[in-house]
Formats: C-alpha cells, sequence, structure tokens
C-alpha cells in the first residue's frame, strides 16, 4: 500500500512538472523505507500527533537530508 502511494504521488508530481511548470526535485522526492506502527492507545496517538506537526520544524537538524537535498513543498 505504501509503495502504491508513493508511486502515485510521484508520477503526479512528475506530470506536475512537466505539465504544470511545478519547479523539479534535485533528490529522491521519498525517503527510503518507511516505518509501521500500531496506534495503541490515546497517548500513544497524541504523541504521533504532535511528531506530524512539529516534525518539519526539525528538518534542518536532520542529518540524512541536508539543506541541499533538493526537498521543496509544492502547491497542487
Amino acid at each position: 500500500m505504501v509503495h502504491r502511494f508513493k508511486t502515485l504521488t510521484t508520477k503526479r508530481y512528475t506530470d506536475g512538472v512537466k505539465e504544470r511548470g511545478w519547479a523539479t526535485f534535485r533528490a529522491r522526492l521519498w525517503q527510503r523505507g518507511y516505518f509501521d506502527h500500531v496506534v495503541r492507545d490515546d497517548r500513544d496517538l497524541e504523541r504521533i500527533r504532535e511528531y506530524i506537526a512539529t516534525n518539519s520544524l526539525r528538518w534542518a537538524l536532520d542529518r540524512e537530508e541536508p539543506a541541499e537535498s533538493g526537498f521543496l513543498t509544492c502547491g497542487g
């Protein structure tokens, strides 16, 4: 399921670059792999929500994704 999602969104992004003039990415669009986790309780869910809400703020600190990686956000 995750592989299919990555494939479909990458295709849509590539089409946007070709057909709508979206900015190109210089590196990979998706990071390698992914991490599955079963939400066990409300506390776990809240921790995950907090992570999602603040993750982009930690981008500059991520050793695997330096600023020159080509990461960018785009509109639909």
